[in-house]
């Protein structure tokens, strides 16, 4: 039973890696979509 909640936290572990992984991807692509379209603004 030990194994097994310490094979949880190791999960739980590897999504929240995985949910800021994505959450800082996101952040990029929405800050350069914003740089792209300011570009296209200004000209």
């Amino acid at each position: 039973m030990n194994k097994k909640q310490h094979h949880k936290d190791e999960s739980t572990t590897n999504l929240k890696g995985t949910f800021i992984a994505v959450m800082i991807l996101g952040i990029f692509i929405l800050v350069s979509w914003f740089i792209v379209f300011g570009i296209f603004l200004s000209r």
